[in-house]
């Protein structure tokens, strides 16, 4: 089988490192499969196998259009796939537009949020949503809101991102081993993993982080990972906070499993989710996780960990107290049955063969 994957961008993210694994495994089984992307020279994830073109499309802007829908269309003629499946709303818009007039057997569009724009995006997937086979999103609340707002058919699936377990496994490694920061017996290491950005409001976890310092005698250290356009407030409302003691930023990492191993609590203060891969990816690791209750957060931690509203610094705050006070054993245990969670539900190969059965219908 012939598999095109098209995708707005190769940058850090969830959709990214999905689409990434997708093409992986379907190269593993012996399907010819491309990524085209819309835009971003800078390539940051991308597939492990060399086999695998990556073709830039160039657009960048509304204006280069044209030019970029040629380059697709060329592609399609020359590589002639069976399967076109794109990732995120403005690949999911573009490949729609551009099957006017070009041939291709399917088309499949997945959405990677509940929340993927406002008003103008919501009506350009409802007045398009005929120029595809399936629609999928990542979870079923995001399925069901999309259906509400007319953007998808109740044709729509819910297919949940699935997580290499033979990358994300738990480390017998120590924040020292890793960071060189010694971890006293009475502080405990939080970790939070995304880009920084509006969606993610690590302004509500730092936030948080200062009632804790303020009221409770609780000893902590936070590093968050990831880069992004709102660093320099984030920078900024720490040292405002009197937390620069207490928090680091550890920029972009390779080592992300070794650093969820290593850390005491995973913490997710997102606005807004789609999946919530990374908290998928926490549970993996054995680490016991808070977040808020965005997207598909709750149907990833199926009643593990802890979840509390969204933009409630004061709530985020006791869901920490409570996860940093609680006895060894309930943690171990608490654990043990996310992983378990996460073996029956989001396995990378058991949604690879979800992914191929509908390929293949």
């Amino acid at each position: 089988m012939k598999i095109l994957y098209v995708i707005t961008g190769l940058s850090g993210g969830g959709a990214e490192k999905v689409v990434a694994d997708l093409a992986d495994q379907m190269q593993l089984r012996g399907h010819q499969v491309k990524i085209a992307y819309l835009k971003g020279m800078n390539i940051v994830v991308k597939p492990n196998s060399q086999a695998i073109e990556l073709i830039y499309l160039g657009f960048e802007t509304l204006s280069d259009f044209i030019f970029a829908s040629k380059k697709y269309r060329e592609l399609i003629a020359f590589f002639q796939p069976d399967i076109v499946h794109a990732h995120m709303v403005h690949a999911n818009i573009f490949s729609r537009l551009n099957r006017i007039g070009c041939s291709i057997p399917k088309l499949i569009c997945t959405a990677h949020s509940n929340n993927e724009g406002g008003k103008l995006r919501m009506l350009a997937y409802q007045f398009t949503k005929s120029l595809s086979n399936l629609d999928t999103n990542v979870s079923k609340r995001a399925v069901n809101e999309f259906i509400e707002k007319k953007a998808f058919n109740e044709s729509a699936l819910a297919i949940y991102n699935g997580i290499d377990l033979c990358k994300y496994n738990k480390f017998d490694i120590s924040m020292d081993e890793i960071l060189g920061d010694t971890k006293k017996s009475a502080t405990k290491i939080l970790l939070a993993v995304g880009r920084l950005n509006i969606a993610k409001d690590y302004s509500n976890l730092l936030k948080a982080l200062f009632v804790i310092k303020t009221t409770q005698n609780s000893s902590f250290k936070l590093y968050i990972v990831g880069e992004g356009e709102e660093r320099s407030h984030i920078i900024e409302l720490i040292s405002s906070l009197g937390l620069t003691h207490s928090v680091e930023l550890l920029g972009r990492r390779d080592d992300i499993p070794a650093l969820m191993s290593a850390a005491d609590i995973f913490v997710l203060s997102s606005a807004f989710e789609g999946f919530g891969l990374v908290v998928a990816e926490a549970m993996a690791c054995e680490t016991f996780v808070v977040a808020t209750d965005c997207g598909g957060v709750k149907e990833v931690m199926g009643n593990t960990g802890i979840l509390v509203p969204p933009k409630d610094s004061l709530a985020l705050a006791q869901a920490l107290v409570t996860a940093m006070n609680m006895f060894e054993v309930d943690i171990k245990k608490n654990n043990v049955k996310a992983l378990q969670h996460i073996k029956n539900n989001f396995d990378l190969q058991i949604i690879v063969e979800k992914w191929l059965n509908l390929y293949e219908k």
